[in-house]
């Protein structure tokens, strides 16, 4: 195994974007592409390590970037400003995904008939909205996402294989929306599940997470057992690699 990274230019209209790819040059063919989408700061180390850790398990990983080429929030006030837009306009967010996706689709090192969506946070939310858009994709993983309903997408048919990691004291995803999601997501047709972890808040994969107030506190077991749980969703969409 030899895992290597590359930057990714690709364009929305006059934005540069930045993501990186990971991948094993061991292998001999291309690998099943899985993208990050990155939480409310912007594509940062975690996101790229998740793509570096995601080439080790033998997918080629993506970490995307949606805000532009070098942007990354400093703290909530920044990353909130950074992210609201994307929130307030959701024709917006789900054109520059999948841009991404295509940037990802693109590489030679990706097997562009096998394609996977993960993501954290906003990411998360990310990822359900590229579901929600229809598109023709195996799966998406929602790691602590937003669960709110993007308001375009009613009519649409769900193809993609849906996993929803979930804490349950999650104040920014009460138990009223995991249900809100669950309705709209049948009615959507979807092939769904979604596991809450008890005491678990918002952020819980993200070790530097530690504002009770706010409800964002990593939890190393919802961390563990997640990303277990991922693992198994992968291989039953791509078999073991």
């Amino acid at each position: 195994m030899s895992i290597q990274t590359r930057t990714i230019d690709y364009e929305d209209g006059d934005t540069i974007l930045e993501g990186l790819l990971a991948w094993d040059d061991a292998r001999d063919k291309p690998a099943p592409g899985v993208m990050v989408c990155h939480a409310w700061a912007g594509r940062s180390a975690f996101e790229d390590e998740k793509a570096i850790e995601l080439a080790k398990l033998g997918y080629t990983g993506f970490a995307l970037n949606l805000y532009g080429k070098g942007v990354l929030g400093s703290g909530p006030d920044e990353n909130a400003a950074l992210m609201t837009p994307f929130l307030d306009d959701r024709p917006m967010l789900q054109k520059r995904l999948q841009l991404s996706l295509e940037a990802m689709q693109n590489q030679p090192e990706v097997d562009e008939a096998k394609i996977a969506v993960i993501g954290f946070c906003f990411g998360g939310l990310c990822a359900l909205d590229i579901a929600r858009t229809g598109a023709a994709i195996a799966g998406v993983i929602s790691f602590h996402g937003l669960f709110g309903a993007p308001g375009n997408t009613s009519g649409n048919k769900v193809k993609a294989k849906i996993l929803a990691l979930h804490g349950w004291d999650d104040p920014m995803a009460t138990p009223d929306t995991v249900v809100a999601l669950g309705e709209e997501l049948s009615a959507m047709g979807a092939d769904w599940q979604l596991h809450g972890y008890g005491n678990t808040m918002h952020a819980f994969t993200n070790p530097e997470a530690n504002d009770p107030a706010m409800g964002t506190v990593y939890n190393g077991t919802a961390d563990r057992r997640s990303w277990k749980a991922m693992r198994n969703f992968l291989a039953e969409l791509f078999g073991e690699q």
